[in-house]
């Protein structure tokens, strides 16, 4: 088979850089909307829209519950994008799931609260809620995939932990804009209007997100693995074509987001609920905090990236676990000395060990996966278990701290998720400097020996 010159030629560094910036630019952008709703669900929307409760952490629930939505849809939108992505490539996908998380987040800073307009205030929230999840359902896979198959197999797990690193900046523009307008605000004109001008920013940042990804090109071995698929007429790609094939490396997946989904939800998102109703911190002094524990996540995620080419997927991932099996044990203490700096502390701790577990996430996934059908499986993998995983992670820490009143059995709900993360981690492979190609050599060996049942291996 002759190669076209796009697929024969090597990804340049600076070439490398620019298809980082391009991911980041658009993980910044979907992100700040994903968690500026994970803010706003905390902080305002159980007061908007959902009807006047006597107890404080009703409306907060209420409001969870149409975050959790999102997390619904995400599977949903893994499994759209992953099948186009995988035909027609990551760019363009990239570029349909920015404007579409745009077009619903700005929405959302436009509808009219529960006191005008009753019932529909939320069911109009849900459905703008599930564009948003089913959007970033597909961006995750395009963003990640589009760097891990640009980069070098010795520095995979460096280079594609960078768009992991741009979820807080994302994280960290969501907080200081409601820092800003919560603390320059009355508490009346930011419940009032001043939530939505946070939302109706979306619209200027997915512009230039959209932009800087029109400047990027497909991996090499996209672009070999697409010109084949066209010789040989093959269809075999999608989500259900990677569930019968590789099974395990879904399954295998799915364990290891576990722990780092739920860790990173209680951390960030119910954190907020805790310092707000328990420690009774101010909303202001709340997002500060916040937003300097986002610093420290977007500065060690690269590092833990580095660490898992230098010492493997499998111990950085698994020191991850282990360590964050501990922090919700020591960190709800430490928080209810009502220090800021010890609760920085102790929320910053919670997003290092989280980063261990994240950076290394790209790279071992994307190598569990020929290029055919990657798209699909890290979407699936990375995506299915967040509606078990993160979208229920600050509802049900809310409920274990409103029944039990102590913070002991949210800590236990961690370290049990940690430790089916661990089981994951022991049955994954390790894959670091893995050649991408080696995994399509043998994918299509399967391929051809597929009519001979005897001779495929389903759990490869």
């Amino acid at each position: 088979m002759t190669q076209s010159p796009a697929a024969q030629a090597p990804t340049s560094t600076s070439g490398l850089r620019r298809v980082v910036s391009a991911s980041m630019a658009g993980t910044v952008v979907e992100w700040y909307e994903f968690f500026l709703y994970a803010s706003a669900a905390t902080l305002v929307f159980g007061t908007v829209f959902f009807p006047p409760s006597d107890d404080p952490f009703a409306g907060i629930i209420a409001a969870f519950l149409t975050y959790a939505v999102g997390f619904i849809a995400r599977p949903l939108g893994g499994i759209v994008f992953g099948h186009f992505g995988d035909k027609y490539g990551r760019k363009r996908l990239l570029q349909v799931s920015i404007l579409l998380i745009g077009a619903a987040t700005f929405l959302i800073g436009c509808l009219p609260s529960y006191a005008q307009i009753g019932l529909a205030a939320p069911l109009l929230l849900v459905l703008l809620r599930f564009a948003q999840g089913f959007a970033l359902g597909g961006e995750w896979g395009g963003a990640v995939l589009l760097v891990a198959e640009h980069s070098p197999d010795r520095s995979r797990g460096f280079w594609a932990s960078w768009p992991q690193a741009a979820v807080p900046i994302g994280n960290l523009l969501a907080t200081l804009v409601l820092f800003v307008l919560s603390s320059t605000l009355t508490a009346e004109a930011f419940l009032g209007w001043g939530w939505r001008v946070a939302f109706w920013l979306s619209a200027v940042i997915v512009l230039i997100g959209w932009y800087i990804r029109t400047k990027v090109t497909e991996a090499p071995i996209f672009l070999e693995m697409q010109q084949e698929r066209e010789q040989v007429k093959a269809n075999s790609f999608g989500p259900l074509e990677v569930i019968r094939r590789y099974p395990r490396g879904v399954l295998v997946a799915m364990g290891l987001r576990v722990a780092e989904n739920i860790l990173y939800y209680v951390v960030v998102t119910f954190s907020i609920v805790y310092l707000t109703q328990v420690v009774k911190e101010g909303t202001s002094a709340t997002l500060l905090i916040l937003a300097g524990a986002h610093v420290v996540h977007f500065l060690v995620i690269p590092v833990f990236g580095r660490l898992s080419d230098a010492l493997g997927r499998k111990r950085v991932y698994a020191a991850g676990a282990v360590l964050g099996a501990t922090w919700a044990f020591f960190a709800f203490p430490l928080m209810q000395t009502a220090q800021p700096l010890v609760i920085w502390a102790a929320i910053s701790l919670g997003l290092v060990f989280h980063a261990a577990m994240y950076a290394a996430q790209p790279a071992i996934m994307a190598e569990m996966f020929p290029t055919r059908m990657r798209y699909s499986g890290v979407s699936l993998g990375y995506q299915v278990t967040s509606i078990f995983a993160g979208s229920l992670a600050p509802i049900i820490a809310t409920g274990l701290l409103a029944q039990y009143g102590s913070s002991v059995p949210v800590a236990i709900y961690v370290a049990i998720a940690c430790a089916i993360t661990l089981v994951a981690v022991a049955a994954a492979r390790e894959t670091r400097g893995l050649d991408l190609r080696t995994l399509d050599a043998v994918d299509r060996e399967r391929l051809t020996a597929a009519d001979s049942p005897a001779k495929v291996d389903a759990n490869a």
